[in-house]
């Protein structure tokens, strides 16, 4: 299979700086999807954990209570991503400036979500970089802060700094990373799991291409007990058997025929895990001949067979 993919045998490790009235929708949006990715995968793609300033526990915005594993001192690896949401400019006082000055030295890069972009160039860690912010604050934080080349957009990536605009961009980030890091088929099935609208997708960005391609992952998804051919899938799309590649090759890195193969095979992989239907049962629901030839194509996708996975 065709996939493009940066994974390491290393886990990327995601140290989330909370503070009192950060948002939970912001927080679920960046854990779940490397959760639902590690549990995708089979394996331990990422790992995070959760600090604060002091290593005492905060609260939500709606009251959540966290009990953080350790303090910002202690942190060290990847990327660190600061979520403070609300009340932000509470927080803009010298011992946050020290502390994530003192992080950035630790960390191989930094990420600021929703509000968090604030308090990085509060501290001179954003000078001279792309950045973006809640857009409520988007145009107080181009004045108060005239050395970030701030930008209206939903997530900014420029080098070893990363920005995001809120709880919804926060998951738009996550999927992109996914993808990025392990290839966009793995950020396909998370984006399944999550029934976005766009699951074909990693992320957001919204053009005449992707409208093809989550077509097409529509009408597979559609046809999987009895696929149709590639060529069909183009016709209904409206578009050509070549223009479809092209599309998916562009945008996923990978062909329409892998796609599809994907995309019956996540479906036998829940049936195996979730039911006690038959492998020979399963394999016609997902469109193969008979449970051998399904076999093959599950091993050859997930490295384990559909009885080694139920046992």
């Amino acid at each position: 299979m065709q996939s493009s993919t940066k994974s390491t045998d290393q886990a990327q490790s995601f140290d989330i700086l909370l503070f009192d009235h950060f948002s939970n929708h912001c927080l679920a949006n960046t854990v779940e999807p490397l959760r639902a990715a590690n549990t995708l995968s089979r394996k331990s793609l990422y790992r995070w954990q959760f600090l604060t300033l002091s290593g005492d526990p905060v609260f939500s915005s709606s009251g959540m209570q966290v009990a953080p594993h350790g303090a910002l001192r202690d942190g060290a690896g990847t990327t660190l991503m600061v979520m403070p949401s609300y009340e932000f400019r509470n927080l803009d006082r010298w011992e946050t400036t020290r502390g994530l000055r003192d992080a950035a030295k630790r960390y191989t890069r930094l990420a600021g979500l929703d509000t968090g972009s604030w308090l990085l160039a509060s501290a001179g860690l954003l000078d001279g970089y792309r950045a973006t912010i809640h857009w409520e604050e988007l145009t107080g934080f181009a004045e108060r802060f005239p050395e970030v080349n701030a930008v209206r957009e939903r997530f900014v990536i420029d080098g070893d700094r990363i920005t995001c605009s809120g709880a919804m961009a926060a998951f738009d980030l996550t999927m992109h990373l996914i993808g990025e890091d392990n290839g966009q088929l793995l950020a396909m099935d998370v984006a399944q799991l999550f029934m976005t609208q766009d699951s074909a997708r990693s992320h957001s960005s919204r053009s005449h291409t992707s409208k093809t391609v989550d077509r097409a992952s529509s009408i597979m998804l559609a046809h999987l007990e009895r696929p149709l051919t590639i060529s069909e899938v183009a016709q209904q799309v409206g578009c050509t058997q070549r223009t479809l590649e092209h599309r998916m090759q562009a945008e996923l890195k990978t062909t329409p025929q892998a796609v599809y193969r994907r995309l019956r095979l996540n479906l036998a992989r829940k049936l195996v895990s979730d039911t006690d239907q038959p492998v020979s049962e399963i394999a016609g629901r997902c469109g193969y001949e008979n449970a051998s030839a399904m076999t093959r194509a599950f091993k050859a996708e997930f490295n384990i067979t559909p009885r080694q996975l139920r046992s």
